[in-house]
């Protein structure tokens, strides 16, 4: 097994060493400028404080990978997913709620928001009903199907339905999916992300490169993520075999009725299917 070479964009600690320094913000840039694709250009941002409460009765703490302001003054929050989790959309909203409530003023107000950008970046599958890997919202009028408030965009990337390889890259979009889909595979950097933001990234994603703390960071960042990964993998194929166990016994209860319909005693219903009496007395 070849030795790694980068790390990991997947791993919390290496998603924030790639994106979350202000050392290193031309990446977070470039990465939001290919996203947006010229609809918005970014030319600086401000990195904010990433954890935060909710404020509420039993005060929930939000911990966001990535969280800043551009110079135009929007805010954008970037999230890195590993984990299918039930009402991850319903999270990405509740995590929206946060820089909304941060641009509230005390004394006169007019309520004027800047527009809020939630960002996920999944590394796995949760929309089936197409294979682009990008999907984007807003809140709409249900009758017009008009964009009803165009301050609130919620995107999200999932990585697996990106299968281009590096001969295919045309758009700086395609050539950044790439790279976080594939930089922990990689052992060069491909001839065709010939910018000078990749030249940048991929020395600095280099893991013999890292300081010794922050190699630690990233063997324990590493370590957390496999764990994961493979209690994933063995919860699927468990999955998977339960699957297959239920239906061959609902194929022998199939049989087992078809039998007991025909006249068939119990014993041999039994001596044939494996069913034991009682399963096949509840018919």
């Amino acid at each position: 097994m070849e030795k790694q070479r980068y790390i990991s964009p997947y791993t919390d600690f290496g998603f924030k060493y790639i994106f979350g320094s202000e050392l290193n913000k031309e990446y977070l840039i470039s990465f939001l400028n290919a996203l947006f694709n010229g609809r918005h250009v970014i030319k600086d941002v401000t990195y904010r404080n990433t954890e935060h409460l909710d404020g509420g009765l039993y005060s929930r703490r939000a911990i966001f990978d990535v969280y800043c302001t551009t110079d135009k003054g929007d805010y954008i929050i970037v999230e890195m997913q590993n984990v299918d989790q039930d009402y991850f959309l319903d999270r990405m909203v509740y995590y929206s709620t946060f820089p909304i409530r941060e641009q509230a003023k005390r004394g006169d107000w007019d309520f004027n928001l800047s527009h809020v950008y939630t960002i996920g970046i999944l590394n796995f599958v949760f929309n089936n009903d197409n294979d682009e890997p990008h999907h984007e919202a807003k809140l709409i009028d249900v009758a017009t199907h008009e964009v009803f408030f165009d301050k609130l965009t919620y995107i999200t990337i999932e990585l697996p339905k990106f299968n281009k390889d590096h001969t295919q890259l045309v758009t700086l979009y395609d050539k950044w999916l790439f790279v976080l889909r594939n930089l922990s595979k990689l052992m060069k950097k491909p001839p065709e992300l010939q910018e000078k933001v990749f030249s940048s990234l991929f020395r600095h994603a280099e893991i013999d490169r890292m300081k010794p703390e922050k190699r630690m960071e990233y063997d324990k960042a590493m370590t957390a993520y496999n764990d994961i990964n493979n209690s994933n993998k063995k919860k699927y194929r468990e999955g998977m075999e339960k699957g297959k166990a239920e239906g061959h016994k609902e194929e022998k209860l199939d049989i087992a009725r078809n039998m007991k319909q025909k006249g068939m005693d119990t014993k041999t219903i039994a001596d044939i299917t494996g069913l034991t009496a009682k399963e096949i007395k509840n018919l």
